[in-house]
């Protein structure tokens, strides 16, 4: 197993929900193009009922646990913190009711034409610097239009039994890789979670890196009753 789990290609977990998945995006990009463009890029998102149900039918499960208020306002000023340094001026979106698969599912439209790296790009640059709502399918049509995808396709992602099917797919890679949080990169059989994991990653890719494993106690095991919320400054889990 941990053979065949070695050969697979790194892999980079991201969600458009995620400042630090933002962020992370931002270092990979503007720093090591090369290997963003290289690394297996995975949407992360929390399922609704029906990418549950088909989830759950391919015999998958999604570990992830919604974060505290307390992390919550944490994160709030961590992330302006880490904005501020980066000479960012982000604009905080405000979710009402969002449909996390209506921009990650579009996410494998893109992909079908070529141009999910600029999707990528887009969708980011519109939440978190533009404060657009991107779970709307007229933002998500227009971002797909503006990075020469199809936008009524991208649009209606959610709505294609082709985009769930592909939808499921990458949960089962989250499932089996035991993502809990975001960003999350895999290189071997060491993981590696939040924006200040990424140095060890790279690290870890270039046989240079011990890994987490080596350096870290691991997490305290939850008692009964007790809601699990693991948790570090890098990363929404």
């Amino acid at each position: 197993m941990a053979k065949a789990q070695a050969r697979r290609p790194p892999r980079h977990y991201f969600s458009f929900r995620s400042p630090y998945s933002w962020l992370a995006h931002r270092e990979l990009t503007e720093h090591h193009p090369a290997l963003a463009r290289s690394l297996r890029r995975i949407p992360f998102w929390e399922p609704d009922a029906l990418s549950q149900k088909l989830l759950t039918e391919a015999g998958g499960s999604f570990v992830y646990q919604p974060m505290s208020r307390e992390k919550h306002f944490y994160i709030l000023q961590d992330v302006r913190r880490l904005t501020r340094a980066r000479g960012l001026d982000v604009s905080w979106p405000v979710d009402r009711d969002p449909h996390w698969e209506v921009p990650h599912l579009a996410w494998f439209a893109a992909a079908r034409h070529g141009v999910d790296a600029a999707f990528t790009d887009a969708v980011f640059r519109a939440r978190w610097l533009e404060g657009r709502d991107i779970c709307d399918p007229a933002v998500v049509a227009d971002i797909a239009r503006d990075v020469g995808a199809d936008p009524d396709e991208a649009a209606g992602a959610f709505d294609s039994d082709t985009y769930r099917a592909a939808g499921v797919e990458a949960l089962l890679s989250i499932s089996r890789d035991g993502v809990f949080g975001v960003p999350f990169f895999v290189a071997g059989a060491e993981k590696f979670w939040g924006l200040d994991r990424l140095a060890p990653f790279l690290a870890a890719l270039d046989g240079s890196g011990t890994g987490p494993a080596a350096t870290e106690a691991p997490p305290a095991p939850v008692g009964p009753g007790e809601h699990a919320d693991p948790g570090h400054a890098g990363g929404c889990g």
